[in-house]
């Protein structure tokens, strides 16, 4: 075919979107702005730089992550090969030698004769978009500043994000329903959960939160920060009541156990349509991981609280996907004369695999359009079906960027109470569903598995 695709950042997302598209005939023009302009984190011109961990999570099939990995599996994902052929030892998780498999898809990607690399900055999209039939856009959480003001311009200054803030997610199975309480201020019922406090139990807390450990912010992570969004505990730091006048306030709210008003109240919001998990609203932190985990448990009704995302505060930037983006990773609106797409977590995902799936994800809607074939967004019983389908719904608000989770999946038909079952269904019912896509791919003329 004569049309050429844009791809602009050689990281995870742009990586695999160049090598998927290349490997079905279609040019690439591949765009890398390093080694010659870097980022604070990365330290090599590389391709598919892995700069924090270098696990891909987990393996199980009863897991979200091991869901994922089966998708990358059954659709034949190159830079999923490339893991698997540099994995080193971890359990049961999938990580991999850093470097050996920067190199392996760097190597790849600069021998394959129709991957043409640029490798200077793109400062535009209609710079980048020269010649080429579409655009993926995926430069990643660290998207230079002449592209960000780009973006800005052709989306709108409210749909980019600079700072990830989000507040942590926890499974509603998890929750004790005879502590927490369903009650909106003022009103019976509701849509807010709430873990209600006495004075014992919130000093105790705060306490705890004021010296926990916290993550040590670099320079360009801490830069405007607390500008943008106060975590939790420095508003604890600014006085040991004032959580109490902010998110923890209690009023309006009655404890059923009592009859009386808490000390204080943590409130929960649903996150997904199906209440399957719930936001701890107003808790964006800087907590380590661990640190979350252990005070955050404190909280009355929390005790054994299994959380589905941690709480997050770095610099990331980010579009507001369910304003901007479709469930095939298109940009809604015409911004070019040729289709534009997001992959990765500037689209707003998380995560080194989610990254990749959503490269092929991009890669294999730009091969329909440009065959002119019409096929389904991935089925939401997948696991980067739920989460494209959580990251685009329109009714979305305050977006924060998300990973795959059972939190987020579509409820199964028939409620399942054991966790393990009910994984292994998720699981299950996701596997035929892949199956069944790829199938419907291969047999369209789109996407082959190779």
């Amino acid at each position: 075919m004569e049309e050429k695709v844009a791809v602009i950042g050689a990281g995870l997302a742009g990586s695999e979107a160049a090598l998927a598209l290349a490997s079905m005939g279609i040019p690439v023009r591949l765009y890398e702005m390093r080694p010659d302009k870097s980022t604070p984190v990365h330290k090599t011109g590389a391709f598919a730089e892995l700069v924090c961990s270098n696990s891909l999570k987990g393996m199980r099939e009863d897991s979200a992550a091991g869901m994922l990995k089966d998708e990358l599996s059954v659709l034949g994902s190159p830079l999923y090969k490339m893991a698997l052929d540099s994995r080193v030892a971890a359990g049961g998780a999938l990580a991999v030698d850093r470097i050996q498999f920067s190199d392996a898809v760097t190597s790849a990607i600069e021998q394959d004769p129709l991957i043409e690399v640029v490798r200077s900055e793109a400062t535009t999209l209609e710079e980048a978009a020269d010649g080429a039939a579409a655009v993926i856009v995926a430069t990643g959480p660290l998207t230079s500043d002449a592209l960000s003001a780009d973006l800005i311009a052709a989306f709108g200054q409210e749909e980019l994000a600079f700072y990830d803030a989000a507040a942590p997610i926890v499974m509603a199975d998890s929750l004790d329903m005879d502590i927490v309480f369903r009650q909106s201020r003022y009103e019976d019922g509701g849509d807010y959960l709430n873990a209600p406090m006495s004075k014992e139990e919130y000093t105790a807390f705060i306490e705890a939160l004021l010296a926990a450990d916290k993550v040590i912010a670099k320079d360009f992570e801490s830069k405007d920060l607390f500008q943008a969004c106060q975590p939790i505990e420095e508003v604890a730091r600014a006085g040991f009541d004032a959580p109490r006048f902010g998110a923890l306030k209690p009023v309006g709210l009655t404890d059923p156990r009592t009859g009386k008003r808490p000390h204080a109240v943590v409130q929960l919001r649903a996150e997904d349509a199906s209440s399957a998990s719930f936001n701890l609203v107003g808790f964006q932190t800087n907590l380590t991981f661990p640190a979350q985990r252990e005070v955050f448990r404190m909280i009355p009704g929390l005790e054994q609280a299994e959380f589905a995302r941690y709480g997050v505060m770095h610099r990331n930037t980010f579009i507001n996907a369910p304003a901007v983006l479709d469930a095939y990773g298109k940009v809604r609106k015409d911004i070019l004369d040729v289709p534009v797409l997001v992959a990765g977590q500037l689209a707003g995902t998380e995560g080194y695999c989610e990254a990749i799936r959503s490269g092929l994800n991009c890669a294999i809607s730009v091969l329909a359009m440009l065959k002119g074939k019409d096929i389904p967004p991935v089925p939401k019983e997948c696991a980067f079906g739920s989460l494209m389908a959580y990251a685009t719904d329109e009714s979305t608000a305050d977006y924060q960027p998300m990973h795959v989770n059972f939190g987020i999946m579509a409820p199964l038909e028939q409620p399942i109470r054991n966790k393990r079952d009910r994984y292994m269904a998720y699981a299950k019912r996701g596997g035929e569903a892949i199956r069944s896509y790829a199938d419907l791919l291969s047999s369209s003329g789109v996407w082959e598995a190779r």
